[in-house]
């Protein structure tokens, strides 16, 4: 996996763009999350989305080094 990524003339960390892909998909889930009423299952709401949100980018991340 390369360090750095060239966007433009600008080198850019692959892992920042990793970064903004997962918070995209992160929003996906939450909003089907949210939609779906699944976060009144959960003890405590915020802590659930930081936590998939942290395994969503740890598994691509460490999937890709």
């Amino acid at each position: 996996m390369p360090r750095e990524i060239a966007l433009g003339g600008t080198l850019v960390p692959s892992l920042l763009l990793l970064f903004v892909a997962m918070l995209a998909v992160f929003w996906g889930l939450d909003w089907v999350a949210g939609r779906y009423h699944l976060y009144r299952h959960v003890w405590h709401p915020s802590l659930f989305r930081i936590a998939v949100f942290l395994v969503l980018f740890s598994s691509v991340a460490l999937l890709l080094l």
